[in-house]
């Protein structure tokens, strides 16, 4: 049980490293005014936030994924692990329930952190009348929120928040548990860490496309009254809203550096967490092993 929460830790630190540029660059995407977009896509993002804020533009908002996903992931492995041992049997339907558990229990730490890190990254851009620097970070920025609006204040997207994670982490867990059966990512098989990154790369790949519309709509919501003035009366009218100035593209809004961030960060994560897992539980093993050993010469004595 320990184990599989340690594993979390260090997957969401590798992926969080790995994955906050693309992270920075699909928000900004998401929610710019289409009426003045200030950015053509993915690429001329990217340029933008470089040319204009530095390299460190790209990492706006990372105190609170660090903070946050490192202890989500160890929530999200740790459950995960330990309902598919409840569930005794390793099905691909367990898999997925498995995977849609743990989702839903780290909605709790996930919306509220998400909330922070979409305000911090939305600092600077114009259109937002964010042009000076409002939050110092992820913990005042939440604070200052609380004193405002309180507990519904922090928790602002909550809805759409477990309407995403719950399909998305299903497909994350199964995704990745067919993929790593199909490619014989057993302890020792040759080429393993290559495998387990491409299994793990495609895992998050398939779990983004299941529900990015709906994370379209979370991201409006959590952004929308940063400029003190709030467009969208509930999840329904953001939908009407978006869909009826910008067409139905509106809901792939930013998914190309999505799935450009999903590859390399689940990769990292799915690659750190399964190779810790192998390694412990074979020291484990040996130490076992070792500990009968010398029982039974012992005992022979």
């Amino acid at each position: 049980m320990a184990l599989d929460f340690a594993a979390g830790c260090l997957g969401g630190v590798a992926g969080v490293l790995v994955g906050h540029p693309f992270d920075t660059v699909k928000v900004r995407l998401q929610v710019q005014n289409p009426d003045q977009p200030r950015y053509r896509g993915t690429v001329h993002c990217f340029r933008s936030i470089i040319k204009q804020e530095s390299v460190f533009g790209l990492y706006k908002g990372i105190g609170s994924p660090m903070m946050g996903l490192t202890f989500i992931n160890a929530i999200v492995f740790g459950v995960q692990g330990n309902t598919m041992r409840y569930l005794e049997s390793d099905t691909p339907l367990n898999q997925f329930l498995a995977g849609a558990a743990a989702g839903a229990i780290q909605c709790v730490i996930c919306c509220p952190m998400e909330l922070a890190k979409t305000r911090l990254q939305l600092q600077g851009m114009g259109e937002y009348q964010v042009k000076s620097k409002v939050y110092k970070n992820s913990v005042d920025c939440l604070f200052r929120i609380y004193r405002k609006h309180g507990i519904r204040g922090i928790n602002k997207g909550m809805v759409t928040t477990v309407l995403r994670e719950i399909p998305a982490f299903g497909f994350y867990f199964l995704t990745y548990d067919c993929l790593t059966r199909a490619l014989n990512c057993e302890p020792g098989a040759s080429f393993i860490i290559p495998k387990l990154l491409f299994a793990g790369g495609m895992s998050g790949i398939a779990s983004w496309i299941s529900t990015y519309p709906i994370d379209v709509i979370k991201s409006r919501l959590q952004a929308d009254g940063v400029g003190g003035i709030n467009q969208y009366n509930s999840i329904w009218d953001c939908v009407l809203q978006s869909y009826k100035k910008e067409g139905w593209q509106v809901f792939a809004r930013g998914l190309t550096s999505t799935l450009l961030r999903a590859f390399p960060v689940n990769a990292a994560t799915f690659a750190t967490v399964t190779l810790f897992l192998m390694y412990t539980r074979a020291e484990e093993e040996r130490k076992e092993l070792e500990t009968a050993s010398a029982i039974q010469q012992h005992s022979s004595l």
